[in-house]
């Protein structure tokens, strides 16, 4: 495959249904607690995404017996406590953040030493969020100065805790959550609101979780030792990965689009409501609960008219994979628009607020940013004819994806670097936007 992306026509009216790949949170959340139950666990629409395989390689690595055709994955779970391997081993989390800190949550009780590696991006992330709590159960970590790698050696004796996660961080609170699993007790986890997938499937696997709810935080409750029955999984399709199409749709003329069976947690659909504040045409129909989740079908519509917004902090968590498409959006926008509180974006694969604001001037959008803000002054008119080069962007798939949906929507000339990024979480990304008709080298 080429690694240059070339786009020089706009995208033209369509009215077609797609579907979209499996969630890529439930996806690695699956094998990691199937790895767990005790017996056979199946999951079908199982992303293949990079992430994910990845996700099964390092289990593999740990012991776990894994049998993935191209309609299904089957876990041969060992119950808790269950990976078996006498050496010292590596594990390789790839770009992944929600496999390289969830994973280390599974292993404080294992006694063997145990480095998590990454690739460029995911070394430069913050893994102290994980293991300053981890280390409280009993288990020894060691970091390279806050980053990857990351050494641990559990302890026989892993004890309950009681935590503040402040962060509002799903990747963080769900390691401390996997880590209680394997104490004899009670842990007590206080969380700043956040993705509420793990907790799903625990109430889900009638593992003995308590949940309090209130505005800002939840508290978590989760008695340890329990053994995990194995977990049949037809994973929901991902609101994320459909969120470009969803943009796509909405920027372009006279077009119609239908995405079927689609995750709609109300922790994953800020960009939903977000995107509806600003006028845009999204419907959910056919809803229906699957193992706890929500689910539905979505209908989108192109707009002529976009409204700017001063996004509500209190949606920033539930779109927090989502706001360089939605600065797509205000960039088109009949006004300003103000999004506030996002210094959580640059530590994701790439510094996603700086790139935001990247994005916005190659595309002559005049912006406003501070540290953890950003201000755009949209152009309802815009309309480009230059040549635009997307590059160094460590590879973040989110970057890319959100380049070429720029590229269809505005026009002009784009040379976008690094397509083979979109394996990390959409492996089909290209094929589909092809589908709907984009042209491009």
């Amino acid at each position: 495959m080429k690694k240059i992306l070339k786009i020089s026509d706009k995208i033209k009216p369509y009215n077609k249904s797609i579907d979209i790949e499996g969630d890529k949170s439930l996806s690695i959340r699956w094998a990691l607690i199937a790895s767990q139950a005790s017996g056979v666990s199946t999951s079908y629409n199982l992303l293949r995404s990079d992430d994910v395989i990845n996700t099964l390689k390092c289990l593999k690595k740990l012991g776990i017996k894994i049998k993935l055709t191209k309609n299904y994955c089957k876990i041969i779970g060992k119950g808790l406590n269950g990976f078996d391997y006498k050496k010292p081993v590596s594990l390789d989390a790839g770009n992944s953040g929600t496999l390289g800190r969830l994973i280390l949550g599974l292993l404080v009780h294992f006694e063997n030493k145990v480095t998590i590696k990454g690739d460029k991006s995911l070394s430069k992330r913050d893994f102290l969020r994980v293991t300053k709590p981890l280390s409280r159960f009993g288990a020894t970590l060691q970091t390279n100065s806050g980053k990857l790698p990351v050494i641990i050696k559990g302890t026989k004796f892993p004890k309950p805790i009681t935590y503040l996660e402040n962060k509002g961080s799903a990747q963080c609170k769900s390691s401390i959550m996997l880590a209680a699993l394997n104490t004899k007790g009670k842990t007590f986890i206080k969380a700043k609101k956040s993705r509420d997938h793990t907790e799903i499937l625990f109430k889900y696997l009638k593992l003995p979780i308590k949940i309090k709810r209130s505005l800002i935080h939840d508290t978590i409750e989760i008695k340890g030792g329990n053994k995990i029955k194995p977990l049949n999984y037809k994973i929901p399709s991902d609101i994320s990965s459909s969120a470009f199409f969803i943009v796509l749709t909405a920027l372009s003329k006279k077009s119609k689009l239908k995405i079927k069976n689609i995750n709609i947690n109300p922790t994953r659909i800020g960009v939903l409501r977000i995107l509806k504040k600003m006028g845009i045409k999204i419907y959910l129909k056919n809803k229906r609960i699957y193992k706890g989740e929500k689910i539905a079908d979505l209908h989108v519509f192109s707009v002529s008219k976009i409204k700017p917004i001063n996004c509500p902090v209190s949606l920033n968590s539930a779109a927090i994979d989502e706001f360089l498409l939605i600065f797509l959006v205000a960039a088109k926008a009949n006004g300003i628009s103000y999004f506030k509180k996002l210094s959580e974006l640059n530590q994701k694969e790439s510094p996603r607020l700086k790139w935001g604001s990247k994005i916005l001037n190659k595309i002559g959008i005049k912006n406003e940013i501070t540290k953890d803000s950003i201000k755009i002054f949209g152009n309802p008119k815009i309309k480009l004819n230059k040549k635009i080069i997307i590059k160094k962007f460590l590879e973040d798939h989110r970057v890319f994806m959100t380049s070429v949906v720029a590229a269809l929507a505005f026009g002009g000339k784009w040379n976008i670097y690094d397509r083979n990024s979109v394996k990390t979480s959409f492996p089909s990304f290209l094929d589909k936007i092809k589908y709907l008709g984009a042209k491009f080298d």
